[in-house]
């Protein structure tokens, strides 16, 4: 195994020092301006560079010229243009007229690429010369009898990698939830290296995030806690997989796991909760300015929640792209010399990020994963039931009661009540005296 971990870390180690030379070459010279941003945004289809591009389906819903609704659905952009029902507007300068597959097609002025390409009636040259030099990737598809696309479906690699994780957490977990079914890890100590490793993760996330946050009622929450945990840790790492990318850089997707945090909080909050927001014990002279507070405290919290994690996650890789770029900006303004002896250096920091990228990927997930619970809890706790002076009070000397055994139960991770509840009962039956 450390060999192999070693054989492995020479290579990639190998092929980051190929880089500078390989960027400073007069071919790389001639590609298109190095942009960081452009990098790291969400596309319409999958780089496998040098390998090739996989383009992504395009779904539309439209609303055509007559006024009437469709949906339209096509294989790729490519197969978009193709059938001559959307034409390619670039993103460009203030967006020109259409161009035709003539000589100003090939030959145009300096607005060309960054205007309209028709691929109907005498446009289908043009439509196929973008294509084949690969502009019409960054592109947007208008319809091109008139109208205009009312919701966009298609299909990104933001997508794509957020699926990914999404499967791998439950299939990794489906699979680990039939092993306690059999036994292994309740009957048995844990085996393997996985069941060990993510039992202790589990239980790390549910003694040191729920139950500290939400106390004796966190049982509800524990899987919506879990879920998130692992899902924004999984999608963080395959964002560092070579030709991979990070769903939880895109805003899109941080939101939405906020408004789930938000659904989850506001459905569950107590009666008290309502109180403090709506200003029933603040002064009634307060009350105009606490409730607009309390009411946008409501929302910036999962707003925060989704920033944080979006800004995080896309600055890391912002920074290494930005450390490559420098290879291109020597490169140009000095020469091919320069661009050599910068890479060197620009590798050795982007290697250094990457390694705190890293650290970050799971920093983020438990940091989102702790501020879920956190709001919960503070949303769904109960001022006037004394929980908290009761737990103080507890003699520790005192056998644990039933619902303090039922938390450390070994079947709270196998999912097996009926099996929990005998067990709970035996201990019962042993915590009681002995006939004298």
């Amino acid at each position: 195994m450390t060999r192999l971990f070693k054989t492995l870390s020479i290579a990639v180690l190998a092929a980051f020092l190929a880089v500078p030379a390989a960027l400073a070459s007069p071919a790389a010279a001639e590609e298109e301006e190095f942009s960081a941003v452009h990098h790291n945004a969400d596309s319409n289809y999958l780089d496998f560079k040098p390998f090739g591009i996989v383009e992504l389906p395009r779904i539309f819903l439209v609303r055509r010229a007559g006024g009437s609704f469709g949906l339209d659905a096509y294989a790729s952009t490519a197969s978009a243009l193709r059938s001559g029902g959307y034409r390619a507007k670039s993103g460009g300068h203030g967006g020109g007229s259409d161009s035709s597959s003539g000589e100003g097609g090939d030959h145009g002025s300096g607005d060309q690429g960054h205007g309209n390409v028709s691929p109907g009636h005498g446009g289908g040259g043009s439509a196929e010369a973008m294509i084949a030099e690969g502009s019409h990737l960054g592109a947007t598809l208008v319809p091109a009898g008139g109208g205009h696309v009312v919701v966009d479906f298609s299909i990104t690699k933001h997508l794509i990698f957020a699926l990914l994780a999404a499967l791998l957490v439950a299939g990794v977990f489906i699979a680990l939830a039939r092993r306690y079914k059999r036994g292994v890890g309740r009957e048995t100590a844990p085996k393997g290296t996985w069941q060990n490793m993510l039992e202790t993760v589990i239980v790390f996330v549910r003694d040191e995030m729920a139950r500290p946050a939400l106390g004796n009622n966190y049982r509800p929450y524990l899987p919506y806690i879990l879920s998130v945990f692992f899902f924004i840790l999984v999608c963080n790492l395959l964002g560092m997989v070579p030709f991979g990318a990070t769903a939880t850089s895109n805003i899109t997707v941080t939101a939405v796991l906020a408004v789930f945090t938000f659904i989850v909080t506001q459905f569950n909050a107590s009666s008290d909760h309502w109180k403090e927001v709506l200003g029933a014990e603040a002064p009634w002279w307060l009350a105009p300015i606490m409730i607009p507070i309390e009411i946008i405290g409501l929302f910036t919290k999962p707003f925060a929640l989704a920033v944080r994690l979006f800004a995080n996650m896309t600055a890391g890789h912002l920074v290494i792209l930005s450390l490559i770029g420098l290879i291109f900006t020597m490169n140009d303004l000095f020469g091919a010399s320069w661009g050599v002896f910068t890479g060197f250096a620009s590798v050795a920091f982007s290697l250094f990020i990457f390694t705190l990228e890293i650290l970050v990927a799971f920093i983020q997930a438990y940091v989102f994963a702790m501020l879920s619970a956190l709001f919960i809890g503070m949303a769904i706790e109960d001022h006037g039931d004394g929980a908290a002076e009761m737990m103080d009070e507890a003699d520790p000397s005192q056998p644990m009661q039933r619902d303090e055994r039922r938390d450390i139960s070994p079947s709270l991770l196998s999912g097996n009540h009926d099996e929990e509840e005998e067990e709970l009962e035996q201990s019962d039956h042993s915590l009681q005296p002995a006939p004298a």
